[in-house]
This record gives C-alpha cells, structure tokens and sequence, in this order.
C-alpha cells in the first residue's frame, strides 16, 4: 500500500505580481466564470499550457508513437469538447483559457439553466445539490465531458430539484394556486 505520493503544486504563480494587464484580466475572468480566487485562473492556464505543451513536443516527434499520443491528446480534447472533429493537433495551439474555463461543472450547470447565476451554480456545486449521473460532484472546477453533460442534473433530495425544476419558485407556485 504505502505511502501516499509528495503532492506537487497544481499551478504557477505569475512571474511579474503587479502586471496591471494581467490583474485586469484575471478580474474579467473571476467575474465572468464566478471563480473564487487568482488561483483558479492559474489552475487553468497551467492545464492549458500542458495541453500546449503536449502539442508542441507532438508536433516536433516523429515515428508511431507520437501519432498514437497525437490521437489520444486530440480523442481526449474532443471528449471535453475542445476542440471539433476535424480539428488538428495545430488547432490545439489555439485554445485560450476562456475555452477550459467553459468547461467547468460551474459553467455547465449555469449555462444549461440550473442556476440564475454562476455564483449560484458555485454553491448548489459545493452544497452537494449537482449530479452528474449518479455521482455527487461537489468541486466547481471539474472538467465535465461531453457524455458527463447530458447527466447533469439535482440530487435526489435537493431542495432545488423542485424551486428549479420547472423554472417556477415556491412563492410563484403558492401565487399561482391561489392559496395562501
């Protein structure tokens, strides 16, 4: 059995802290993704650039092997919907980080109406009131498939599974009946 691993760190840390452009952007990005920190973004640019990085060394090898990682890296780009069917390891070059970003369990499940908002999304993730399938998925960053999307959905004993199910919330539901 033994010992777990050392873990390593998930990201880097930008070289320049008080790059006025890079600060603005990352703000856009926390706001327009409902991220929670600078070290999200970072989490996604470091799997962006070893997704790059990839290419790069795939673009240069040659010989069998390098084809077969060629197809798994652009089989497992186009099973995240990355990238499109006839897309090459050269369009890998071409993802940004906005591309990851839309990725997210976080983004998915406010995208497809789950939550009016992406902060919301966030925390009905962490409560533990989105499933995909049968599993509970309670970290906001996890990169959700294409097969995983259509399985997105509210546990069973959510509380938003009936406010959110037919778009209507409870104070509409009690208007609408009448009663009081």
């Amino acid at each position: 059995m033994g010992d777990p691993k050392r873990a390593k760190k998930q990201y880097a840390t930008p070289l320049r802290p008080w790059d006025k452009e890079r600060i603005e952007r990352e703000a856009d990005l926390i706001n327009n993704f409902g991220l929670k920190s600078k070290k999200e973004v970072w989490k996604t640019e470091t799997i962006l650039r070893n997704f790059r990085r990839e290419a790069r060394k795939l673009m240069a090898a040659t010989g069998d092997q390098a084809d077969k990682e060629s197809r798994q890296l652009l089989e497992k780009l186009r099973g995240l919907s990355l990238l499109d069917e006839d897309s090459t390891i050269v369009d890998v070059l071409s993802l940004d980080i906005e591309d990851v970003l839309s990725r997210r369990l976080q983004s998915i499940v406010h995208e497809n109406g789950l939550a009016k908002s992406v902060k919301q999304a966030r925390q009905m993730i962490v409560h533990g009131h989105i499933v995909i399938g049968d599993k509970k998925i309670t970290e906001p960053g996890y990169l959700v498939s294409v097969d995983e999307e259509k399985e997105i959905g509210f546990h069973n004993t959510s509380s938003y599974k009936e406010r959110m199910g037919n778009g209507v919330g409870p104070s509409d539901k009690e208007g609408a009946t009448g009663g009081s």
